[in-house]
């Protein structure tokens, strides 16, 4: 039982948990507008269970196909496949386990959310085969992560709305940005390993610019949130407002020549925009 537990221990440290927290903000504010205020305890719980089952599941499948080029990268090459830290069989395992549990989430939600969970499930496994083949992997990962605002409000709801599209385009445009910039990290180790990305392709300036194009397509999309959803007001423009301003942070931190500071562009400003924005998003639906 200890092997199991470290087992489990090391492929949740490998696959990064605490990075949940780009995509489940979404998911929890598309909940709330969803259901006009505060939604059932009982199916916050299934849809908290479901992202991380799903996040996990996504997870898994990457690291297990992409361990040979992880090995080849020298940023990578310490994950827990190529580092030998675990075994294939029990990545795989853990891979069935967290799909199941996803899928079974899911149906404990409602009819079209079980119909829809091999489906997101297809979406979210397919963005690690993309880099194969086109540079433009990073809005297939994009549309991944955007599964969890839509879904979420499938979970209320029992359908897709215009609204749930609307705040999802935003989360692709969101992510689109942000994989760029961390994209840039990798230019040499793609090339060598015949890897697709855009900073591969254009290069980290085009690149960068790229991101930044992304990153206001994304605010476009959030300031027309409110014209579909009357519950968002005065809070709800404050976090957009202060969206901009973090994005704005994230890429005075990053240029062509110093790339040093991408894991703080990355990790740390992406998940104060997602947190302030569910924050300020549950004000306005509840609050005011």
């Amino acid at each position: 039982m200890d092997t199991v537990f470290k087992k489990i221990g090391i492929i949740f440290s490998d696959i990064k948990l605490q990075h949940t927290v780009f995509a489940l903000p979404f998911a929890i504010m598309s909940a709330f507008l969803a259901a006009e205020g505060l939604p059932e305890t009982e199916k916050l719980l299934w849809i908290l269970l479901a992202m991380v089952a799903a996040r996990s599941s996504a997870m898994a499948f990457n690291r297990i196909v992409d361990a040979r080029y992880d090995a080849a990268n020298p940023r990578t090459e310490g994950r827990a496949l190529p580092a030998g830290k675990i075994g294939t069989g029990a990545y795989v395992v853990f891979l069935v386990v967290s799909s199941a549990i996803f899928i079974y989430a899911a149906a404990m939600l409602n009819q079209l959310a079980f119909y829809l969970s091999p489906v997101a499930l297809a979406i979210v496994f397919f963005y690690s085969l993309t880099k194969r083949f086109t540079a433009y992997s990073h809005f297939w990962l994009g549309l991944a992560i955007s599964v969890a605002p839509v879904g979420a409000w499938v979970a209320i709801r029992e359908e897709i709305s215009f609204l749930s599209l609307v705040l999802g385009a935003a989360v692709v445009f969101w992510l689109v940005g942000f994989d760029i910039i961390y994209a840039c990290l990798d230019v040499e180790p793609d090339k060598k390993n015949k890897l697709n990305s855009i900073p591969q392709k254009f290069g980290v300036e085009k690149a960068l610019g790229f991101a930044k194009a992304s990153h206001a397509v994304m605010i476009l999309f959030l300031l027309a949130l409110p014209i579909v959803s009357p519950l968002l007001g005065g809070l709800y423009l404050m976090a957009v407002a202060m969206v901009a301003g973090l994005l704005w942070y994230e890429h005075s931190l990053v240029s062509q020549r110093d790339l040093s500071k991408v894991n703080i562009a990355f990790f740390n400003v992406n998940g104060w925009i997602s947190l302030s924005l569910m924050a300020l998003v549950i004000a306005d639906c509840v609050w005011v």
